[in-house]
């Protein structure tokens, strides 16, 4: 490097000199300290601050998440399992009225805990000017089942609302137009996240692969894979079971298919956008960066798991669970060996976070994983670019827990538990999903109880507060 003897300058060559000094740090800095960089430009925290829950809303029965209306209402809108959605307006208040309910359309629920209900809500990116919106729920079943003597359960539902032309703070039940429905054999593992794609408009749906346990049970198909008897996380053909889904609702009736869906013209059903998964219960779209997908899928017995889902994605169930190998035959086992690649020639993706469950001999403290979202807010600049996300309880009792990861590099990424000033080691209720306002702030949906019943659900949202 050439080396600058400042000795030599006259006074207007200094001048000169500091200037275009001055002028590269500018042209560096634009193009070098990029928004996306959230890792290195966070601002100071006041050191007398603590993040902590803040109360939102409280006398629900069980909230799976919470989303914002792309609109600039300012409103918040709780998804409650027992098929109601309520609105927090812009004054922070809940209203008493549901904005929609659904629950006389839906299954039957257990009390005690279930898997099914009302879990999945999103707004058309043009709902200010259209009132259109979509649900996820439970219906009764059809009529027969996957094989003799077996019945469906349950169906899962994707339905098309709008809002009512006379009152807009609530929907027009009438007005319900069925998009797309998926026979389930079993109660459990229904998925149940819907979100529309930022900047594709396509709406993304989530779908377990038929419940039980181990992808075996009766409608659990045979696969590629004879070592665990088929399943339908790895098959792409019989059913829309086990897959991360993506449809195009403005394009034909009832839906599109978006045209670089990896199966479109060959075989595989047109929906799917990524498979091999178990039940991936809460995804979401980071707000900033590349908008990346990121699927919270629970595990068996030994490991939970957060994956980035990309087009065309498999993502190894039941082949693998999370990064190991897995064994229908006895799911405590780890097998030795497997395949990494399917029989299409895809590439077995492993998961970017690896959780013990609790039922793992070398210890464990989650039961379930639930997916969250990267941190875009501006009030707790500790978490600027985080990915936050949690357990649903550590051993089946109100002991669910939040971390956080920094989402950058290759393999599995590190992360902590997040401490809040008015806990110790949990957040005292059952984790059962997370919400996103149009600012970036991330809400926790709780309750006090395992499954939907009672009124001690609550919205808590992260926030920094005085020590």
């Amino acid at each position: 490097m050439k080396t600058i003897n400042f000795s030599i300058l006259t006074n207007a060559g200094r001048n000169s000199f500091l200037s275009l000094c001055i002028f590269f740090l500018i042209v560096i800095c634009f193009s070098g300290c990029s928004d996306d960089d959230d890792n290195n430009t966070r601002p100071p925290v006041d050191p007398t601050q603590s993040i902590d829950l803040v109360l939102i809303a409280d006398n629900l029965t069980s909230p799976v998440g919470l989303i914002p209306s792309p609109d600039d209402s300012g409103n918040l809108y709780i998804i409650d399992q027992i098929g109601k959605v309520w609105v927090i307006d812009d004054s922070g208040a809940l209203q008493e009225e549901p904005f929609l309910d659904v629950s006389d359309q839906m299954v039957s629920l257990s009390a005690n805990y279930d898997e099914r209900g009302l879990l999945g809500l999103a707004f058309h990116p043009d709902y200010e000017s259209n009132g259109r919106l979509f649900v996820y729920y439970t219906a009764p079943p059809n009529a027969g089942g996957p094989e003799a003597g077996e019945m469906w359960d349950n169906i899962s539902r994707i339905s098309e609302f709008t809002v009512s032309a006379s009152n807009p703070g609530q929907v027009n039940t009438n007005s319900e137009k069925i998009i797309l429905e998926i026979d389930q054999p079993q109660w459990n593992h229904e998925g149940g996240t819907i979100a529309f794609g930022p900047g594709d408009g396509y709406l993304y749906i989530s779908i377990g692969d038929g419940g039980a346990s181990n992808d075996v049970a009766p409608g659990h198909v045979e696969d590629w894979y004879e070592v665990n008897e088929g399943g339908n996380g790895q098959d792409v053909e019989s059913n829309l079971l086990g897959d991360i889904l993506r449809i195009d609702v403005d394009g034909a009736d009832p839906y599109g298919i978006p045209g670089d869906n990896p199966f479109v013209d060959s075989e595989g059903r047109d929906e799917i956008y990524a498979y091999g998964f178990r039940n991936p219960f809460r995804f979401s779209f980071d707000m900033g960066g590349d908008h990346r997908l990121f699927v919270g899928d629970a595990g068996q017995n030994l490991w939970e798991e957060i994956s980035v889902v990309e087009n065309g994605g498999n993502y190894g169930w039941n082949v693998k669970e999370g990064t190991h190998c897995f064994d229908a035959s006895n799911n405590e086992n780890v097998l030795s060996s497997c395949p990494e690649v399917d029989e299409l020639g895809n590439e077995l993706i492993d998961p970017v976070i690896e959780m013990n469950n609790a039922n793992n001999p070398a210890g464990g403290t989650t039961v379930t994983i639930i997916g969250g979202y990267v941190y875009r807010g501006q009030a707790i600049p500790d978490l600027s670019g985080q990915y936050v996300f949690g357990s649903f309880s550590k051993d089946f009792e109100p002991t669910g827990e939040v971390f956080i990861a920094n989402p950058i590099g290759e393999g599995l990424w590190n992360f902590e538990e997040l401490e809040f000033k008015s806990t110790t080691d949990d957040i005292g209720y059952y984790l059962k999903g997370f919400g996103q306002d149009l600012e970036g702030e991330i809400y926790l949906a709780v309750s006090s109880f395992l499954g939907p019943e009672g009124n001690t659900g609550k919205i808590f949202k992260l926030a920094l507060v005085d020590d």
